[in-house]
């Protein structure tokens, strides 16, 4: 490998942008990997893999919501079809990932890359000259604590399972879990015998409280149990079961048990600390335009201790590529800003959130107005047979959004103009305006009703 201006550190969505946007600049650049399938977890095994099940889950869902009222017969399930889809699309990406590195002119080195301790980067023990580096490592499982952990299946492997069991255990109580239980529920495994087990007393801990009970009523109407307060003692192979011993004394017995308990960044072996690059549990430390504590390295993605999610891993990407290349040309560099983030659980119903949940107002002291409806009976919802659409819209003094958060089959599209006016500071008023004539009837044009209780 050349002498480089800046070397990449793992080749996901946050490796791919921040090289590519460097060579635009007109810099000399390597990626280092040393994942035998190079391309990224959102791509191979996450945000990109999982929605070829979802597609099929809103289809199944919607059906099923529609029997009765027009529907009268399920289409059938073939979850091994879907798995051959997606494995069409998947299989192509880390062939796809190098040639397009080598397409743009960007260095690609397969290997384990390190900080020696001199600070600078080493590949597979062999030293790599590079000015800046950037380091975009991804996140990997957390590790379980729990006897018998050898026996649960991570959720890449969940994504490529030939065909779905009957009874499933999923562990914690996040987006994963959530998501996947109701792949499940609606592409082969048994109602009732599907089960989220959370540690702590209610799942889906950053989300609104309120807009997650009204998800877990959705969740469990379709046959998956929801517990909380559950501390798993032991995973146990038994004649060709699995047994979750639980602390309270009781057993719960499944075919298959699957990590949900989220990923950690996967950094231990990259010797920060020989680098004097500063890290802890929820990653490498960074300021708002993505350099660590050693000013030649930068951090981007869900190595870094911000926000897990590929599009803002791609921003981050974006924001660290600009302020490199201002630094070079003595530029103002520019800055992230998380504010205006939107969080997307791809459950059936849809669950979005963008800006500040209502317990965190109350908790900050920040003054608050609130416009919410459950279990709405609009139109929209009652011709599909949704029976747990939701909203709720929180907004300042000012009727400026603080925080919207949406419950329905289009929760992405809605959550999406929420944060929109959010980003351009946008009043209430004037977003009213703008939706009256949004496409009628449809999901956007219902925004009106969310917020006419808040200027009247």
């Amino acid at each position: 490998m050349r002498d480089l201006d800046v070397l990449v550190i793992g080749a996901g969505t946050a490796g791919q942008t921040v090289a590519h946007d460097l060579v635009d600049q007109g810099m000399t650049v390597g990626v280092v990997d040393m994942s035998a399938r190079p391309g990224g977890v959102c791509a191979l095994a996450g945000c990109q893999a999982k929605k070829w099940f979802y597609e099929a889950t809103e289809t199944i869902a919607r059906a099923a919501h529609l029997m009765g009222i027009g529907v009268t017969r399920l289409p059938e399930i073939d979850w091994g079809a879907v798995l051959t889809e997606k494995n069409r699309f998947t299989d192509k990406i880390p062939e796809s990932t190098i040639t397009g590195f080598q397409a743009a002119g960007i260095d690609y080195l397969k290997g384990r890359a390190a900080f020696d301790g001199d600070g600078a980067v080493a590949v597979d023990g062999s030293p790599v000259a590079a000015e800046r580096i950037v380091v975009a490592t991804g996140a990997r499982p957390m590790p379980l604590p729990i006897p018998g952990a050898e026996h649960v299946i991570t959720s890449d492997a969940f994504l490529d399972l030939p065909a779905l069991p009957e009874r499933i255990a999923f562990i914690g109580g996040g987006f994963i879990s959530f998501e996947f239980a109701h792949f499940a529920a609606r592409l082969g495994a048994r109602p009732g015998a599907i089960h989220i087990l959370e540690i702590a007393d209610r799942p889906l801990g950053p989300f609104d409280a309120e807009m997650v009970a009204l998800l877990v009523k959705a969740t469990e109407a379709e046959g998956i149990r929801v517990h909380t307060g559950v501390r798993i003692a032991a995973v146990a192979h038994d004649a060709g079961e699995l047994k979750l011993h639980l602390g309270s004394g009781e057993t719960l017995t499944v075919d298959m048990v699957v990590h949900g308990a989220g990923r950690i960044p996967n950094i231990d072996a990259l010797g920060l600390d020989q680098a004097g690059i500063e890290a802890s549990k929820a990653g490498i430390a960074v300021d708002a335009g993505m350099r660590t504590t050693n000013p030649r390295v930068w951090a981007v993605g869900d190595c870094a201790a911000t926000v897990q999610l590929a599009r803002v891993a791609d921003q981050e990407s974006h924001v660290a590529a600009a302020c490199i290349a201002a630094e070079t040309q003595g530029a103002q560099p520019p800055a992230m800003n998380y504010r205006t983030v939107p969080f997307m659980l791809f459950t059936y119903p849809q669950y979005g959130m963008v800006g500040s949940t209502e317990d965190a107002l109350k908790k900050e002291g920040i003054k608050y107005w609130k416009s919410m409806g459950s279990e709405l009976t609009w139109p929209t919802y009652r011709r599909i047979g949704m029976n747990h659409a939701a909203y709720k819209v929180l907004v300042d003094e000012e009727n400026r959004i603080l925080g919207a958060h949406i419950l329905s089959d289009n929760a992405s599209g809605l959550i999406n103009t929420f944060k929109q006016a959010m980003a351009s500071g946008t009043p209430i008023e004037a977003l009213y305006k703008e939706n009256i004539m949004s496409p009628y009837p449809s999901r956007e044009s219902d925004i009106i009703y969310m917020l006419s209780p808040l200027i009247e």
